[in-house]
This record gives structure tokens, C-alpha cells and sequence, in this order.
């Protein structure tokens, strides 16, 4: 057994890949359906259901009990589901603070995803999940409530603000935005090709450097894919430049006893098609004792634990003896 610190329910923006993908996660769970596949029956049923799933919304009691059914086809141990901060229209000042949204190419592409991926509320979020604690326990899995929260260098005061007083039982660091500019958006991806090594060298530096102030903050239980700048795989040639890097993030983790994840997202989700942190950075971040949780980064029920049970064998080769989970924010350690 094992467990998936880091679900989400959804994400838009909503276009026609996003349906096509929501279509292909409910056919999922009907694969048994005895319609006979490719008949203008099977068609009918499947369309009622995204119908059904649209309407319903991802805090839907039915698309929850979809990750329930998956957690207990894989026999996982714990599910923490989280959402993005930008998820949540009572965070827009935040994200209109520091993201670069003026009448640039790359602002109006962020205006134009932001206005589209901040749909939901936060009440109704925690809820949905504090709500389905019980039944999740009922069928003996551990359902965590956590959040992703976008850090900014300077917006610690507000980014706390906006996470108090909720019943967190862990909160997530990440960083998505490099001065402004959220470099994992495919619409703002040509960026990186108009870098060349000293370019992009000097944006990974910039990125490294609020990863780094990110973990010194400590305002964060354990941090996400901690270099999901290669999201693309524009790589920096520089080995020993890397290597720097993930000392100091290394060292930053530990001195602020800060854990971190092995986050399969971007390996079955994007170009890159590696694991966060890569193979050298997660023998830098092993040698310093850093420690680690396991993670799919699903969006949908059907990605639920996708590599965490290989990336716990993963840990167990490297002689890793335990990884941490949390509950009300206090860290435990579950046993290998």
C-alpha cells in the first residue's frame, strides 16, 4: 500500500480537449458498460453522462466517488486532494498582483486563462472534501483536505491571509510563475524558444531562486515539483550549474525541515516526460536526507496513483525507509 498526496478534481480552461479528456475518464469507469461499444446507444449514455458531469460540477458527489473507487481498486493508503489557489475567485487580487496580465501578448494570454481557470469557490471546495472524510474512512482510506498554493516573493502576508483559517491538513508550495510569467502555459511556450543557453540559464536561476525563497519562507509543509521549470525540455547544458542549484534547494529543505514529493505529472502529462525532481536531483535531495512524499499530480480519477506505487519501490532502492503524510498539518512518517 501506498498513498497520492497530490489530486486535483479539475482544471479548465474548458475547451474541447478538456470534454474530450473529461469523456475519457468517465468511459473509464464504464468499461463493463454492455452497450455495445461504437453503437448510437453507447454514444447517447456517454454524452448524458459528461451531460451529468458538466452540469454537476467537479465537487460532485459522483465525480468524487470516481477517485474513491479508483483509491480502492489500487489499495492506496491515503488520497490527498488539493486544488490550485487560482482555482478560487476570493484569491484574484493575488494573482492580478503579481502576474503579468497588461496589454502584452503574454498579458493578455494570462488575462484570457486566468478569468477562465477561477471558477470555483473556496468554502465550497473544503467542504466538499471535509464532508467526504468519513465515507472515505468507511471504505478505509484516509482522505486529506490540502491546498496548492502559487508563491510570490513578496506576497507571503497575503498569500497567509488567504490560507487562514481553513482546516488544512497540509498546504503545498509550488511556483508556476517566473516574474510574472506562468512558463508551464503550452500558449506561452514559444518563450523559451527564443532563449539561448545563457538565456535560459539565467531563467532557471531566477526560477531556483524563488523555489529557494519559497522553502525559506517555511510557511509550506512540504513543496511541489521542484523543477517543473523544464516542463517543455528547454534543458540547461551547464551540469555544474544544475548541481549547485540542487544543493541549495537540497539545503534549504533540510534546514527548514521542509519535504518535498516525487511528482509524476509532468512524465505522463507534458514534453519533458520526466519525473519532478529528475534522476540527479533526486539523488542530490537523498544524500542531504531530504524527505519525500509520493505523488501522480492527477486532474482526473483515472491518473489517481499513476506511478506513485513505482515511485515508492523508487525510494525503497535508495534504502528510504518511510515517507511523510499529514493531518492537520503535523507531519507523520508511514512506514515503507
Amino acid at each position: 500500500m501506498t498513498i497520492d498526496y497530490h489530486v486535483h478534481l479539475e482544471e479548465g480552461p474548458y475547451s474541447f480537449r478538456w470534454l474530450e479528456r473529461t469523456s475519457q475518464a468517465l468511459e473509464f469507469f464504464h468499461q463493463n458498460d454492455a452497450t455495445e461499444k461504437g453503437s448510437k446507444e453507447q454514444m447517447t449514455r456517454q454524452l448524458q453522462r459528461l451531460a451529468n458531469r458538466v452540469q454537476s460540477g467537479c465537487y460532485s458527489e459522483e465525480w468524487l466517488d470516481l477517485y474513491l473507487e479508483q483509491a480502492k481498486q489500487l489499495g492506496l493508503r491515503e488520497v490527498g486532494i488539493v486544488d490550485h489557489l487560482y482555482r478560487f475567485k476570493e484569491t484574484r487580487a493575488y494573482f492580478e498582483r503579481f502576474m503579468k496580465l497588461d496589454d502584452s501578448e503574454i498579458g493578455q494570454i494570462q488575462r484570457y486563462w486566468l478569468d477562465r481557470v477561477m471558477t470555483e469557490n473556496i468554502d465550497v471546495f473544503v467542504s466538499t472534501i471535509q464532508q467526504a472524510k468519513e465515507k472515505w474512512h468507511q471504505h478505509g482510506i484516509a482522505l486529506r483536505l490540502g491546498i496548492e498554493a502559487d508563491y510570490f516573493s513578496g506576497g507571503e502576508e497575503e498569500l497567509s491571509f488567504l490560507l487562514a483559517d481553513y482546516p488544512w491538513d497540509y498546504v503545498i508550495g509550488s511556483v508556476h510563475f517566473v516574474d510574472g510569467w506562468g512558463f508551464d502555459n503550452p500558449q506561452t511556450q514559444h518563450l523559451f524558444e527564443q532563449m539561448d543557453q545563457p538565456a535560459l540559464q539565467q531563467s532557471y536561476e531566477q526560477f531556483f531562486k524563488v523555489v529557494e525563497t519559497m522553502i525559506l519562507s517555511n510557511m509550506f509543509d512540504f513543496v511541489a515539483h521542484l523543477d517543473n521549470f523544464k516542463v517543455f525540455n528547454y534543458q540547461v547544458e551547464d551540469q555544474a550549474f544544475l548541481e549547485a542549484w540542487y544543493k541549495r534547494i537540497a539545503q534549504a529543505l533540510t534546514s527548514t525541515q521542509t519535504a518535498t514529493e516525487i511528482n509524476a505529472g509532468l512524465h505522463y502529462r507534458y514534453p519533458v516526460k520526466e519525473m519532478c525532481p529528475g534522476p540527479r536531483f533526486l539523488q542530490t535531495l537523498l544524500a542531504h536526507g531530504v524527505a519525500f512524499t509520493v505523488s501522480s499530480d492527477a486532474h482526473f480519477p483515472d491518473d489517481l496513483g499513476k506511478y506513485t506505487f513505482a515511485n515508492t519501490e523508487l525510494l525503497k532502492r535508495h534504502s528510504i525507509q518511510s515517507i511523510v503524510a499529514f493531518e492537520q498539518r503535523v507531519k507523520k512518517f508511514i512506514e515503507l
